[in-house]
């Protein structure tokens, strides 16, 4: 509670002095935002008034598309708008606020990754007993394991890093509460904070990463042994937009956090950070429509019937 007399509000410096480019690149991230938002509201749309996407794939997917959905938006909105007013106050609940959640979906994310992989290994490798494995309970299990998991795990961390005593200023030097700068605010040894942080984050990102590189590579096994190329093809392609957006999301954390916080300077800092949080939300559903066959037959469906009651 002391906390709250102290500090009230923190400021944060989002990306300094742009010398001119601030209005560019806030068109440009703006663009962004838009086409993560529309990407994604377009996916669940889609997968929730067709009927032939009615299946275990595409429940999961629709879920990863509301994922996106928050996960940028707890973001990006306080991000444009320092670029386009400068340094932006936000209150201290805000700011815990803005912590938690981020922390919630990347969690939330990994798990549902996890979950993705399991179901194309079951589906590619036990076929005839897909249906059995992968039925309504275990979907909800997954999904709502996923969910619940997220939301559960962050609460230590917030918890220790804002029952922390900030005496040493109350300018963030990022465009949101991420843990480095804040803790950097801090006035008291945060080693504690950092190494719970260490240890929870390498449990709920390392356990999801390694089920799902053994998923698929029991997967890739599974598909060697299809004898015609165009089995192979077609078993492959099931799970090829999945495997592109693990490489691209565990990609970017792992460049963040493969890199000493020590010897990150803040504006590296915040390039890495724009990775993962503003432009892999906005590659995953292009992925998914691109190369998704089902997904872009059941989008011209749509867009057919949409012209049709016109």
């Amino acid at each position: 509670m002391g906390n709250l007399t102290m500090i009230k509000e923190f400021l944060l410096l989002g990306f300094g002095s742009l010398h001119g480019l601030q209005f560019l690149l806030f068109g440009l991230f703006l663009g962004i935002y838009v086409v993560t938002l529309m990407g994604n509201i377009v996916i669940l749309t889609v997968i929730c008034s067709d009927r032939s996407l009615q299946n275990p794939m595409y429940f999961f997917l629709s879920n990863f598309s509301f994922l996106e959905i928050w996960y940028t938006t707890s973001i990006t909105p306080k991000m444009l708008k320092t670029l386009l007013l400068g340094p932006e106050a936000i209150s201290f609940a805000a700011c815990v606020a803005q912590f938690y959640f981020f922390g919630s979906m990347a969690v939330v994310e990994c798990f549902l990754l996890a979950a993705m992989s399991y179901d194309r290994y079951l589906a590619i490798c036990s076929p005839l007993r897909y249906p059995s494995l992968m039925n309504v309970y275990t979907c909800v299990m997954l999904a709502g394991g996923s969910w619940l998991g997220g939301f559960l795990t962050p609460v230590v961390t917030v918890t220790m890093t804002f029952q922390l005593p900030f005496c040493a200023g109350y300018e963030i030097d990022h465009f949101f509460c991420d843990l480095a700068p804040v803790l950097k605010l801090a006035c008291s040894d945060s080693g504690t904070v950092e190494m719970t942080t260490f240890l929870m984050a390498s449990v709920v990102t390392m356990v999801p990463f390694l089920l799902t590189i053994a998923s698929y590579v029991h997967i890739v096994v599974a598909v060697l042994r299809i004898p015609s190329a165009a089995g192979k093809q077609r078993a492959f392609s099931t799970c090829s937009s999945h495997l592109i957006v693990v490489t691209l999301y565990y990609g970017t954390l792992g460049t963040v956090y493969a890199i000493p916080t020590a010897t990150q300077t803040a504006a590296l800092n915040k390039i890495f950070s724009l990775l993962y949080t503003v432009v892999t939300p906005m590659i995953n559903p292009i992925v998914y429509s691109l190369r998704n066959k089902d997904v872009k037959n059941a989008v011209k469906r749509l867009l057919s019937q949409w012209s049709y009651a016109k």
